[in-house]
């Protein structure tokens, strides 16, 4: 019988590949934040400890980096979800999660022109944040909902809209406006009460 398994080298090479896709999405994150998603490559790829051919085997085109950026804090903000409903309580979890979400909104303006340019790469990332983080957010609200500590006509939908109105970027002459601040305070306003207020007046 012909051993079909693949060859030792072939499986460290996949590894090493995949370790060093891990390092330029990180790095990339970090540059972007810091210079802007311009930065050249050289300054990412010697963060992240690879060569810029390296970079470019991975991604050829720097959307493809941006995509895979964005994606990657995707993928994080709706685990942690996952994560935080295993382990805190119902109103303590859905409070850090936004607290979270408003963070990872944050770091994601220096992104926003490239999002914005009609590039074609970008197409499907609405969709992606909404299969990813809807349900995420849909279980933490109805685990709070079930523990009486949040209002039971709020969904997901309202929330991240909200959430992201409150973290829209405002006029230079307010400079004094925190947007996790004021997501801090609709946390609170949400938490304030599990039922539903009285219809009429």
């Amino acid at each position: 019988m012909t051993d079909s398994s693949p060859a030792p080298g072939g499986r460290r090479r996949r590894v090493d590949a995949q370790r060093n896709l891990h390092a330029l999405v990180d790095a990339a994150r970090t540059v972007f934040d810091t210079t802007g998603v311009d930065a050249p490559a050289k300054e990412i790829a010697d963060l992240a400890g690879v060569g810029v051919g390296t970079l470019y085997r991975h991604f050829p085109l720097r959307s493809d980096l941006v995509k895979a950026v964005v994606e990657s804090g995707i993928d994080a903000i709706a685990a942690l979800g996952v994560r935080l409903g295993a382990e805190e309580e119902p109103g303590d979890a859905l409070k850090e999660w936004l607290r979270q979400y408003a963070t990872f909104l944050g770091s994601k303006r220096g992104l926003a022109p490239a999002l914005h340019s009609g590039d074609p790469a970008y197409k499907e990332l609405p969709g992606y944040f909404l299969a990813k983080v809807g349900p995420a957010l849909a279980a933490l609200l109805d685990s709070a909902v079930a523990a009486g500590v949040v209002r039971d006509d709020v969904s997901a939908d309202d929330v991240l809209y909200a959430v992201a109105n409150l973290c829209m970027p405002v006029p230079v002459e307010r400079p004094g406006y925190e947007p996790r601040r004021m997501v801090a305070v609709f946390a609170d306003g949400l938490l304030g009460c599990g039922r539903r207020p009285p219809q009429g007046g």
